[in-house]
């Protein structure tokens, strides 16, 4: 029961120089202190971390100064409490995040002052780089079981389809694949290998990803293929 919950939460709240009343206004509880009483603090209680007790808290920030949002931790620490997701979600919010053992010991997971995650530079230039270098639209959003044809697979099928014919040299498919000699070189899907120095030629793999996929995919219209580890 979520009540077997309330009494560690007040004691945890009371040691913050709250005092601490249940089930008022449909808040599981609610905390003021005397030195401050301008201050609402509301706390939510869940058997388990779930998107319920967020959007509990989210209804709960109209009348509350501070929100904790205290669960109930899993017995092997795989609950959704370790989800970095969860947590940054709390933290983007304001709320506080309690976890609570069996034996009623009570563990801050996020502080609800806690400071906002910072955007990550790295991850966020790879995704702008990666709009920018794709041609057309070709990946559907909300695949989940095709892999996706990303601008590399693009440059590394226009690679394949011009030498579909005869050897090529990396500079001879610049114009069109500007990334064609680290294409040949790093020969990530196995399509290419060296015939002579400075001239590449067609693996069995090759040909017949050409077959699959087509000899157009600087069209855009290709369909899904896997990123390359940089972009995963």
């Amino acid at each position: 029961m979520e009540t077997s919950l309330y009494l560690p939460v007040k004691r945890f709240l009371e040691g913050l120089g709250y005092t601490v009343k249940g089930e008022i206004g449909h808040c599981d509880l609610v905390a003021l202190r005397d030195d401050d009483p301008a201050v609402v603090v509301i706390g939510e209680l869940k058997l388990s971390f779930n998107l319920e007790l967020i959007l509990q808290g989210v209804d709960r920030m109209s009348v509350g100064d501070e929100i904790w949002l205290a669960a109930q931790l899993s017995a092997r620490g795989k609950g959704r409490e370790g989800d970095p997701r969860y947590r940054n979600l709390c933290r983007r919010l304001g709320f506080g995040l309690l976890g609570v053992g069996k034996a009623g010991e009570v563990e801050v997971l996020v502080s609800p002052t806690a400071p906002t995650p910072r955007k990550d530079p790295r991850r966020r230039s790879r995704l702008v780089d990666e709009h920018r270098r794709r041609r057309g639209d070709p990946a559907a959003g909300g695949s989940t079981r095709k892999p996706i044809m990303t601008a590399y697979r693009q440059q590394a099928l226009a690679c394949a389809a011009a030498m579909a014919t005869a050897p090529q040299r990396p500079r001879d498919l610049k114009p069109t694949c500007p990334d064609a000699q680290k294409i040949l070189h790093r020969n990530v899907y196995g399509w290419f290998e060296r015939s002579e120095r400075g001239v590449y030629t067609l693996t069995a793999t090759g040909r017949s990803a050409v077959a699959a996929w087509g000899p157009s995919p600087l069209s855009g219209t290709a369909e899904h293929d896997r990123p390359p580890a940089a972009l995963r």
